[in-house]
């Protein structure tokens, strides 16, 4: 396994805080020259799966997000969790639970109908598909599928200010034009694409290029995520925690678990589990620990259900073949 230093972890948070900070500048921050801060990228993506994609924020250009758990036979699990992955509109998919049950996002446009969309038409019409329960997510409270603590701790508070994006413009929901959506197509498979290949896809100059991603993440329709694989940072026991919380407390109990290292994202839903996190552990020990000790605190919560993640087929926009057969450094 790679042994990540500071350099290393410093440059996996600073990309956590802009996807396409130009390497020379990460390097001033660190206090390391440009060649060393391309080199260690080459190395991380080339060893332990760093990855920069460019994902639009479906809040911000009018899309809701659901998460659907199907139960299915072990034998067809990893073909459709597969099959699943190549679609356009899953952002992740993760096999779970033994092998027997798949978890996914799926984004369907907000007003849509919903009989014609993955979540209701296809996935029953698979045989191998045993049960299906849909979780619509209505607030995000931390994070996102990417998102865990344990990858932004390396920098201090005035390292991170160099690297922070500043903008006046509120959020707000707008609808992407094929130019831009061509170009989060691009962005979703290399956040770190150059500006002469985003140029090609859009058909803009690169100074158009340059200024519509500058509007795209200033009004919260596009945002940079970093993935990588965990078990370098020590988090080799992954799991979803399906929780059942007062409506009353919901509020209080999820800005809680919001603030807990352990936490990768935490999300409220519709259905009898309303609280869903992801929890990132050490080890099986850790996990219990985690459950039994900060989680266990909680008297809100009401019921617990802990389903281990065994593999991660899709994160952001593309899938495991992908991740690992992408070469190139930006």
């Amino acid at each position: 396994m790679t042994t990540l230093d500071d350099v290393d972890r410093g440059l996996i948070h600073a990309l956590h805080i802009d996807g396409r900070a130009p390497f020379n500048q990460i390097g001033a921050v660190l206090g390391v020259s440009t060649q060393t801060i391309a080199r260690r990228y080459r190395r991380l993506r080339a060893e332990a799966g760093l990855r920069v994609v460019g994902l639009p924020d479906t809040h911000g250009i009018g899309k809701a997000q659901w998460l659907v758990r199907l139960t299915t036979t072990t034998a067809a699990a990893q073909h459709l969790a597969n099959s699943l992955a190549r679609r356009s509109d899953t952002s992740w998919v993760k096999l779970m639970s033994g092998g027997t049950e798949i978890l996914l996002i799926v984004d369907v446009p907000l007003g849509a109908q919903t009989s014609r969309s993955l979540l209701l038409h296809d996935i029953p019409r698979t045989s191998s598909v045993t049960g299906v329960s849909a979780h619509l997510v209505l607030h995000t409270y931390h994070g996102g599928p990417g998102v865990w603590r344990g990858h932004v701790n390396a920098l201090n508070t005035a390292q991170q200010q160099q690297l922070q994006i500043e903008s006046d413009s509120p959020p707000q929901h707008r609808t992407l034009s094929a130019a831009e959506t061509a170009l989060l197509g691009v962005l979703s498979r290399d956040g770190r694409a150059g500006l002469a290949e985003l140029a090609t896809a859009t058909g803009w100059s690169p100074a158009t290029v340059t200024r519509r991603l500058v509007d795209l993440r200033a009004t919260g329709a596009l945002f940079f995520d970093v993935e990588f694989d965990d078990a370098h940072f020590g988090a080799t026991t992954q799991a979803l925690l399906w929780m059942s919380v007062a409506p009353a407390n919901l509020d209080a109990v999820a800005t809680t678990l919001a603030g807990h290292d352990e936490l990768a994202f935490v999300v409220a839903t519709t259905g009898s589990a309303n609280l869903v996190a992801q929890a990132m552990c050490q080890d099986p020990a850790a996990l219990h620990r985690y459950l039994t000790g900060r989680l266990g605190e909680l008297d809100a919560i009401r019921t617990l259900e802990t389903a281990p993640v065994l593999a991660t087929i899709k994160a952001g926009g593309r899938t495991l073949s992908e991740l690992t057969s992408a070469k190139g450094v930006r």
